[in-house]
């Protein structure tokens, strides 16, 4: 016996004596936010209003092919229950990016089949042209500066268009070799958004994995930069108070977080299957995201690329999705090990 306990005691005494084991990343869950009403097409636009209700937006690619109805406007309550659902007039089936306008307060929503921004009401599902970019364009997401100028994200061409607040012609303010892509997903310029200073526009390029600032003063774009590389196709991307940087990873399923300098701090969520339901469990191709209180939504796209000949590892999930979903992630940060 006292053998016995010399050789529990030595083992104990080695093994606290080994190195600590390297943390891992530790992944917030993501759970279900909301469910699109039977028949809706994938989720891509998010925003959310000053009383906490959710707008989403309807990209018309299911599994099935796509859609030949106009995009569809889905609003949820705080809490994720179906408000109202309604088709948004003289809009094509594909609908991306959406937001409301921090002056003028209109629902703004990027018509991508139509290659226009329009001006949503979002009770009737009325619309008005708010801006017709049109020419080939692949208009994706659309974020504001402190002046209510309007900077559209455009994946086709990479250009960043920009109007004055009140809509009408758009100007090219940016053209970067850096927002192009010959990449998968074939989305070059995507997610945008303003440091809080109003100093740097970040935009995510998805298929070139990137996220690109660029320097901004008096209005003026300077010449763009990599912030940094490695986030699996990204795609939605928000700021917070802290200046860290929220983006979509589509391909990897889950919400990389980067500090001002584009260093990690948090990967979060991911894909654990497809329910009895046909619905996502966590996140299946991410697309947008919006702080919303204590969490941050992202809506889950689910595409399945080989409609567009594109393969890829999440493809024959995404086939098995029949009902779409908003998932929902605590946005309070893990710790993370280290400087």
């Amino acid at each position: 016996m006292k053998r016995l306990c010399l050789s529990l005691v030595a083992a104990f005494v080695a093994f606290n004596l080994l190195p600590p084991p390297a943390m891992a990343w530790i992944s917030s869950p993501a759970t279900t936010f909301a469910t699109l009403p039977a028949g809706a097409t994938p989720p891509e636009g998010l925003t959310v209003d000053g009383s906490g209700n959710v707008y989403v937006t309807t990209f018309g690619f299911p599994a099935s092919g796509p859609s030949t109805d106009p995009g569809q406007l889905i609003v949820f309550d705080h809490a994720g229950k179906l408000i109202r659902q309604v088709a948004i007039a003289g809009a094509s089936p594909h609908l991306l990016g959406l937001a409301f306008h921090p002056t003028t307060h209109d629902l703004l929503v990027i018509d991508f089949g139509a290659g226009k921004v329009l001006t949503v009401d979002p009770l009737s599902g009325a619309s008005t042209v708010f801006s017709d970019i049109g020419g080939g364009s692949g208009l994706n997401a659309l974020t504001f500066d402190s002046a209510g100028n309007v900077y559209v994200s455009d994946s086709s061409t990479g250009t960043i268009w920009r109007t004055p607040a009140t809509g009408g012609p758009a100007t090219a303010w940016l053209t970067s070799p850096l927002l192009t892509t010959t990449g998968v997903p074939p989305f070059g310029a995507n997610g945008l958004a303003f440091n809080r200073a109003g100093t740097a526009l970040l935009i995510a390029n998805t298929g070139n994995d990137a996220v690109i600032t660029v320097p901004v003063s008096g209005g003026v774009a300077g010449i763009p930069t990599v912030l940094t590389y490695g986030v699996n196709g990204a795609d939605g991307l928000i700021v917070d108070e802290h200046d860290n940087i929220w983006v979509v990873a589509n391909q990897g399923d889950e919400v990389v977080v980067l500090d001002p300098t584009g260093k990690a701090i948090a990967k979060l969520g991911d894909f654990n299957g497809v329910d009895k339901n046909g619905a996502a469990v966590g996140l299946l191709f991410p697309a947008s995201l919006a702080f919303n209180g204590e969490y941050v939504l992202v809506t889950n796209l689910a595409l399945d690329l080989r409609l567009f000949g594109l393969p890829t590892i999440d493809s024959q999930w995404a086939a098995q999705v029949t009902r779409y979903t908003v998932s929902k992630i605590n946005r309070h940060l893990p710790p993370i090990r280290g400087n």
